[in-house]
């Protein structure tokens, strides 16, 4: 069989040090090797993913301040509510901070249309991607926001084409995937608030939200982390309202009409005189001018992935819906099989009685090691109390144990410390290159001043770490094992000094 080059050792020759793809096929072909060329497109299209939200972030930002380059432009006209594509006029470009009337192929830069169907980044909705189409170009849209003015500015660059000028015609078309993943993100953060408020109670309220093409993020104010059951509780709520598909209805009307029908408000948000209500059913009435489902039943369904806390008294829910669901489905049910090949179980249905067996074999396997060590624990302590070295009345015991562990360690001072009042023991092991130490005295030593924190913790010391304890018991550690032996003659000496003083 073939051997095969990991696609992460591909991806970091090609994006670390510059060899592309067919470079390394070639190299391994003579090599009678291939290359995990799955692997290597996902992380490929990983690095890509994250580029681009990177530049949206940061987009985001750069181009908020456009508004005075901008002020003799009317808003845009927004078609998007009712159409995904729409036929335009580019009326100017934004580039390098600067409105211009020309743009060329690779510079990052934002058309403004007289008209669009391209939703702007606004209310917890992040804005529409997709392309801009005229004469000889086409124009990626990878983020849509807008100024104070309401000026939109669909960023992107080029990616057909050289050039573009303004005063073109185009056609611009959203993303019909993405926004209609958005739709069903937003569409079920109404359903959410509204069973949150029947589960809860009419306290709550929103507090924030974000919703894109893969989730939804909602903020809402409550007074304590909801429990196991009021998150499933809420989960179905939201489901059964999915599952009546009932229409979801938009229409504008006056601002006092919105507050007599019962519609949601966001808190400290300024509303004018004609407002849009979202209305779901007799559940859901909500002040909204983003873009949503006209059926509750195409979001699908809805799953809460979390529930955590943002702020004193406001906590934070994050959902999918859709293809998100089924995303979700997917990964669960191959991290099930993966698991089921593990535990090398023919049935996925045998799954929990095979982890439980294991348990039970893992529990029953360190009793056993816990038994074993005890024996050897006792056997090496057996030798080491032969080791003991009179002083002034005590026995006294400085071992270098070389590679042992620290619970080992442990065990075998506190064998010691029960052999008799009158013994004083500091043993030290290394494991993992890091130096461990163990201190015991025993009723009689202890009362003659012997204090095992404070030995461990200035023996320790030399050995570039520290420590504490009891004075009958304590360890410590340290980081420097070529400075061990010199730690224990430090040891005997502070017991020394001790014991010579009493």
């Amino acid at each position: 069989a073939k051997k095969i080059l990991l696609g992460a050792d591909a991806f970091k020759l090609s994006d670390t040090f510059g060899f592309p793809l067919d470079l390394t096929k070639e190299i391994l072909g003579e090599r009678g090797m291939t290359v995990d060329e799955e692997e290597f497109n996902r992380l490929i299209q990983k690095q890509k993913d994250t580029a681009r939200k990177a530049r949206k972030d940061a987009g985001a930002d750069a181009w908020k301040d456009s508004g005075a380059a901008l002020n003799d432009l009317n808003a845009t006209v927004f078609t998007g509510y009712n159409e995904l594509e729409t036929d335009c006029a580019i009326l100017a470009v934004m580039a390098n901070g600067k409105k211009s009337d020309f743009l060329n192929s690779g510079e990052e830069a934002a058309l403004i249309l007289d008209k669009t169907p391209f939703y702007a980044e606004s209310g917890g909705q992040t804005g529409d991607d997709g392309l801009i189409s005229g004469g000889g170009f086409t124009f990626e849209v990878e983020d849509t926001t807008k100024t104070g003015n309401g000026v939109v500015l669909h960023i992107g660059r080029i990616i057909e084409g050289e050039s573009l000028t303004a005063g073109e015609k185009a056609k611009a078309s959203v993303d019909k995937g993405s926004r209609s993943a958005v739709m069903r993100n937003h569409t079920a953060a109404h359903l959410l608030q509204a069973a949150l408020r029947k589960i809860l109670g009419s306290h709550v309220e929103q507090a924030g939200q974000l919703v894109t093409k893969d989730s939804v993020r909602f903020d809402f104010t409550h007074f304590s982390a909801l429990t196991s059951e009021e998150i499933m509780k809420v989960e179905n709520e939201v489901n059964r309202d999915i599952l009546e598909g009932v229409p979801v209805l938009t229409e504008e009307m006056g601002i006092d009409e919105a507050k007599a029908i019962g519609a949601m408000a966001l808190f400290g948000e300024k509303y004018g005189d004609m407002v849009r209500v979202v209305r779901a059913g007799d559940f859901s009435a909500e002040l909204c001018g983003g873009t949503h489902l006209d059926n509750t039943a195409k979001a699908g369904l809805f799953k809460i992935l979390s529930e955590t806390s943002v702020a004193a008294g406001v906590r934070r829910i994050e959902g999918v819906t859709g293809f998100g669901v089924l995303d979700l489905i997917n990964s669960r049910n191959e991290l099930i099989y993966k698991t089921v090949e593990k535990l090398k179980t023919g049935n996925i249905s045998q799954l929990f009685e095979r982890a439980a067996a294991v348990m039970a074999e893992l529990k029953e396997k360190d009793r056993e090691i816990e038994s074993l060590k005890g024996e050897i624990a006792g056997s090496k302590a057996g030798e080491i109390l032969q080791k003991a070295k009179d002083l002034n009345g005590f026995k006294v015991i400085i071992e270098n144990m070389g590679e042992t562990a620290p619970d080992t360690l442990r065990s075998l001072a506190d064998t010691i410390k029960a052999a008799g009042d009158e013994y004083i023991a500091v043993l030290a092991g290394v494991t993992g290159g890091k130096v461990n130490f163990a201190c015991c005295a025993g009723k009689k030593a202890v009362e003659a001043g012997v204090h095992a924190g404070n030995i461990v913790r200035e023996t320790a010391k030399i050995a570039g770490g520290g420590g504490g304890g009891r004075p009958d018991s304590a360890t410590a550690g340290g980081k420097d094992p070529s400075k061990l032996d010199e730690a224990l003659d430090v040891a005997l000496k502070i017991i020394e000094k001790t014991i010579l003083n009493s």
